[in-house]
């Protein structure tokens, strides 16, 4: 071990809870005894260069010993070479430096997902006056919500694919940069419903990208012992986006209008983008380092292919095997009937409220903050769970299954009570469903980790083909829902009797078929 150089004045003291015992008396004047009695605790300051302090910090603390002294209870502190004042150890800024990358990668995927969510729900509520304003029936707002769903789906193969060649954190880029550019769109284009339409198909495109974007980032760099809650913490952002988007939107709305709505949510957006920028420079100078620790779970495809390269990588996709897989279809399936309840209650429930319960728009809307606000407690605590029978050995797949189970029957169960005429008060009403919507976000620690279980390397594409077939009763469903409440001024039929089918149903094919073991794809086909 390298000695560090002594200098004449002071520059090695160590400091007791008696003073006048730093030097040995008895070995002659002012003579350094090194080893303090065992009773007393010692402190250590050394004074050297930069070069020494490099090398002091990487090998000489180690274990509470610097240089063979035992500092056991002690701190060492380094100044420079030149000057007499001492550095204490730097304060680091800003406070997730330090993080690993993938916790990092994970929080602002999660940032993401809840402006993704805003932008979702805001017209949701701005609907309302949007449709007093330009005197549209419950049919054409249907039409008008259901767009969304219509870039949605189309974007979710694509997005997938594009997602598994370069990387889930470009195409999350991009797609939140589409999507808020469009949000800000909404109030220029209001009047004219085929721009109104084009805009929000435009937000439906830039947000259908980001669930596989998330999945391959998860896939790529969470083990799987710490996958549900990875998934849980990204896809929850979701749910608080909801509160968030709920909570905002009417003190907007009746201070500064329903397009105010649109350009804040939309600047919100591109601020993410720019701060993502932000930390993507950051990150360069951290890339070897990152490598170094080995924190992937597999390495990266290189993000300059050839047009020619991605179309031989489109070929290699093994399509034939995935639609020959039982267990994949078990996932569509799935991922159609929680859709179906999903965004139909996304879309009607401030209405619902507004209209059966004889709410105020305010009321509605922080009302409709309730589901989302407990999906937030319930996701937290399935992921919980869900990791904590896992890591204890329990079989994955019956892990997935009992939690998407629940995600499907408490809603299912909640809805029937709902839609019974049982002479229950408003705010009993309001507790059961937003008990079962909250629930149901067992979903996120079921399906949602089923991907990634069966293959990392193809989960951002099996997520874009679950989620294409997903966005469907967003564009059916939705739409559907303001047609027959036109129809039948029922909300029982138009809204809670669908979803309650596709529940159950969906629960009994998730039992039967549902598998999460790894799956070797490519061979196969």
């Amino acid at each position: 071990m390298e000695k560090l150089a002594i200098k004449a004045e002071n520059l090695f003291f160590l400091s007791h809870r008696n003073p006048s015992s730093v030097f040995d008396s008895s070995a002659g004047p002012r003579r350094l005894r090194l080893f303090p009695p065992k009773d007393r605790r010692s402190r250590v300051r050394v004074l050297c260069s930069v070069k020494e302090t490099q090398k002091l910090k990487e090998s000489q603390r180690v274990d509470g010993v610097v240089n063979g002294i035992p500092v056991s209870g002690s701190e060492v502190e380094f100044g420079a070479e030149n000057r007499s004042e001492e550095a204490e150890f730097t304060w680091n800024w800003p406070p997730w430096k330090n993080l690993p990358e993938r916790y990092k990668l994970i929080g602002t995927t999660s940032l993401a997902f809840i402006i993704c969510n805003m932008d979702k729900v805001n017209l949701s509520v701005a609907i309302i006056p949007m449709s007093h304003q330009f005197h549209w029936s419950s049919s054409v707002a249907g039409l008008v919500q259901s767009s969304f769903f219509w870039g949605y789906a189309l974007s979710q193969l694509p997005g997938g694919w594009v997602a598994k060649i370069s990387g889930g954190r470009k195409v999350l880029e991009i797609g939140v940069l589409t999507w808020s550019f469009a949000t800000a769109l909404v109030p220029v284009l209001a009047g004219f419903m085929p721009g109104l339409i084009l805009s929000r198909i435009l937000v439906g495109i830039g947000e259908g990208v980001s669930p596989s974007a998330a999945t391959d980032l998860i896939a790529r760099s969470i083990p799987l012992e710490e996958r549900s809650r990875a998934v849980a913490f990204v896809f929850g952002g979701l749910s608080v986006g909801s509160v968030a988007g709920l909570l905002l939107a009417p003190p907007l709305i009746q201070n500064l209008g329903w397009e105010s709505v649109f350009y804040i949510f939309g600047l919100l957006g591109l601020g993410w983008y720019l701060g993502f920028q932000f930390l993507e420079d950051e990150k360069v100078s951290l890339t070897a380092e990152s490598i170094s620790r080995t924190e992937t779970i597999y390495t990266n495809k290189t993000r300059n292919n050839s047009l020619e390269e991605l179309g031989d990588s489109l070929k290699d996709v093994p399509w034939k095997a995935f639609f020959q897989t039982p267990a994949v279809w078990a996932m569509i399936y799935a991922h159609f009937c929680g859709s179906w309840g999903h965004y139909t209650c996304l879309s009607w429930i401030p209405t619902y409220f507004s209209e059966e319960l004889n709410l105020n728009l305010t009321e509605a809307a922080w009302v409709s903050i309730l589901p989302p606000l407990a999906s937030v407690f319930v996701t937290n605590i399935a992921a919980q769970i869900a990791d904590h029978f896992i890591a204890n050995g329990v079989e994955t797949t019956t892990v997935r299954k009992i939690c998407q189970t629940i995600a499907f029957m408490s809603p299912a169960i909640c809805m029937t009570l709902s839609s019974l005429d049982l002479g229950l008060p408003p705010w009993e009403v309001v507790g059961i469903l937003s008990c079962g919507l909250a629930l149901s976000s067992f979903a996120l620690s079921g399906l949602y980790c089923t991907h990634q279980d069966m293959s990392p390397e193809y989960a951002s594409i099996l997520l874009g083909i679950t989620n294409t077939v997903g966005a469907v009763p967003g564009i059916v469903g939705v739409a559907l829902t303001g047609y027959l409440l036109d129809l039948t001024h029922s909300w029982s039929i138009s809204l809670f009797a669908p979803s309650i089918f596709f529940y159950l149903t969906g629960t009994v094919v998730w039992l039967v078929f549902a598998s999460s073991k790894p799956q070797s794809f490519s061979k196969r086909d």
